[in-house]
């Protein structure tokens, strides 16, 4: 058993240094700056046109209110706070799921942290494989080891797509319910988070989830 335990830790150290190599610099999330919407006014304040290459408003996380913030965390990484990059027990959870459900047609239950799907978004791509999973975990544990909690989830809350071409919680809220994210209530940013998810799902058909009504109805229990 101990023999097992050794070539499995070896195994490990391999694929963390084979992967290691030739990473992107992650350093460079430290003067990330999104792009944003410009906006021209005349000069009654009217609105009169808004070029973006992206529909982004950006919030630094010290101004997001909490019950928002909290969405996000106890649907996506309860454990945010405490895991190294990694969630060693929702990885363990999520594969003990699939295998459960393999061959019942169910989509498959996922276990990336926040930091891992910071790594994604900025540092590599969509590519379904085992290698960039690695590069991943790898990135992820660079990342925390580098920057704050509160900065990782910064980059995460106003890069993340929304859907209907709304980057980052801010410009979302604006979007989808014509509030600022002082104004959302605890569901609809429920519902915001699950819109992440699976956003082109949501583009589909917006009747049948915009408005108050609808959010207040949905994702609740992510935060039991």
């Amino acid at each position: 058993m101990l023999l097992l335990v050794i070539l499995a830790g070896a195994g490990v150290l391999y694929l963390f240094y084979y992967y290691g190599r030739d990473l992107p610099d992650y350093k460079q999330l430290a003067v990330y700056e999104p792009p944003t919407v410009t906006r021209v006014q005349a000069g009654d304040g009217r609105l009169l046109a808004e070029y973006a290459t992206e529909n982004r408003v950006y919030v630094p996380i010290q101004a997001m209110p909490r019950r928002v913030v909290n969405a996000f965390l106890s649907a996506e990484d309860k454990n945010f706070y405490s895991h190294p990059g990694i969630d060693v027990v929702s990885v363990g959870r999520a594969i003990i799921t699939n295998l459960a459900n393999f061959g019942r047609d169910l989509r498959p239950v996922g276990a990336s942290t926040i930091t891992q799907q910071v790594a994604k978004n900025f540092l590599l791509t969509n590519e379904l494989s085992i290698q960039r999973k690695i590069k991943e975990a790898i990135l992820a544990f660079r990342i925390e080891h580098a920057f704050t909690k509160d900065r990782i989830l910064d980059l995460y809350l106003n890069e993340i797509y929304l859907g209907w071409g709304s980057y980052g919680v801010a410009a979302a809220a604006l979007n989808y319910f014509n509030k600022s994210m002082d104004e959302l209530t605890l569901g609809e940013a429920a519902f915001l988070d699950d819109i992440g998810c699976i956003p082109a799902a949501f583009e589909h058909d917006t009747e049948d989830f915009l408005g108050g009504r609808a959010a207040d109805s949905l994702c609740l229990h992510h935060l039991d």
